[in-house]
């Protein structure tokens, strides 16, 4: 059986709804998917989070490797059963964040912060060496990253074979290969050679999988390619034709938003036509009009911290555009503001009547019952703006209902 049914495209747009079948149960897609990191949500019970409409959470295999690492959690039944969530998981290979170790992220590149690691002309990107307690890549070779635990110290390795065999004991239902996340600012030359190892290690992924892998365990794999157009192109072709049930899009997108739709773009063009069947993640998107965007270029599945970091810093979701869609509750003007949060918001943060003077007494003293309600706020924002663009698909009025929300309008639940 095909891994993803597509129940209704949108004629105007790349954009499709249906649903992702997995070995727990199906996800209704386009669909936002929270980040359970280390096996939690921040801040919110497993049952809090399905009761916000959320299908299926993402978990992190490097961070889960160095704590409580994959024995405990297999000894569990998996980290399902370990966190108590009865939905979907999928599981990220850890190449993300071993390589931003080396790197730092995308965006302290692009704001030009000082790099993590440096530059080595033998093996790639190679972390300083630091206090033994932080994180740092020692090595990208041909076998895997040799990279320093930032939780004891410890010289750690990291193959192909290694995450997925991490991925199986985790138990998740969508494993990710591992691959290698390229900075934005390396050249072409090193993209290419980059690309081509990500492609290799794809095909080692793919082998021990097929070996030992659980049957029911879907695989990813992984679009590479920087900026470049042809080198995005190839590799998502690579990926479609490789054997893999579904093809996410990663690395670095671009310096701005008209930067990054394009490179989206480019490999979603790739996979229609044969490949159109196979479902489509986006990495590490999670920002209003990005959502929105991806769903018109025909993406699937997103994932973002974005939500809860918010929540946790005191920042709510709200339909602002012109403010990012973004209230910092911690500013001086909400202390005495007897204005909901979002009227006609239906999540727990809203209904429960809480005033935005209560929550920005609670963000700015560090209350958890702020985070909390705030993170459940901003998670259930972006599931009624997934579950929106769902319905505009079906009804075949995407085109409106994308306007509305890019426009600010928030009516009231049908």
């Amino acid at each position: 059986m095909m891994s993803l049914t597509i129940e209704a495209r949108d004629h105007a747009s790349r954009a499709r709804a249906g649903a992702l079948h997995t070995a727990h149960g199906d996800v209704r897609t386009p669909a936002f998917v929270p980040l359970a990191t280390k096996a939690t949500v921040k801040g919110l019970l497993p049952v809090e989070v399905a009761a916000l409409g959320y299908e299926m959470v993402l978990g992190n295999t490097f961070h889960l490797l160095l704590n409580p690492g994959p024995e405990l959690i297999e000894r569990f039944g998996g980290m399902g059963r370990f966190m108590g969530w009865e939905g979907p998981i999928v599981t990220d290979s850890g190449g993300f964040q071993v390589f931003s170790m080396g790197h730092g992220t995308v965006a302290e590149e692009i704001k030009s912060r000082p790099s993590r690691g440096t530059r080595s002309s033998a093996v790639g990107w190679a972390g300083r060496a630091g206090s033994d307690r932080e994180g740092a890549i020692l090595a990208i070779e041909e076998e895997g990253v040799r990279f320093r635990s930032y939780v004891d110290g410890r010289e750690r390795f990291l193959s192909p074979e290694g995450s997925m065999g991490m991925q199986a004991a985790l138990g998740s239902d969508l494993a990710l290969v591992f691959d290698e996340c390229t900075p934005f600012h390396v050249d072409r030359e090193y993209t290419a050679r980059s690309t081509e190892r990500t492609h290799r290690w794809l095909e080692r992924c793919l082998r021990w999988h097929a070996q030992h892998g659980p049957r029911e365990q879907l695989v990813y794999g992984i679009v590479q390619g920087g900026v470049w157009e042809d080198l995005r192109r190839e590799s998502a072709q690579t990926i479609a034709e490789s054997g893999c049930e579904g093809v996410a899009i990663g690395g670095s997108l671009g310096a701005e938003k008209a930067q990054m739709y394009e490179v989206v773009g480019y490999a979603t063009e790739e996979l229609m036509g044969d490949h159109e069947g196979k479902p489509r993640h986006l990495l590490g998107i999670g920002e209003v009009d990005d959502l929105i965007k991806g769903v018109e270029l025909g993406i699937d599945t997103f994932d973002c911290a974005m939500p809860t970091r918010l929540g946790r810093h005191g920042t709510a979701l709200i339909p602002d555009p012109e403010n990012r869609w973004r209230v910092d509750l911690t500013k001086g003007r909400w202390r005495e503001s007897d204005e909901p949060l979002l009227e006609g918001c239906e999540c727990p943060t809203c209904a429960g009547g809480f005033s935005r003077a209560y929550l920005s007494y609670l963000a700015r003293a560090g209350e958890l019952t702020g985070a909390r309600l705030l993170s459940t706020h901003n998670l259930a924002f972006l599931a009624r703006l997934m579950a929106d663009l769902r319905q505009g698909i079906l009804d075949g009025e995407l085109k409106s209902v994308a306007g509305a929300w890019r426009a600010g309008e928030f009516a009231p639940k049908r």
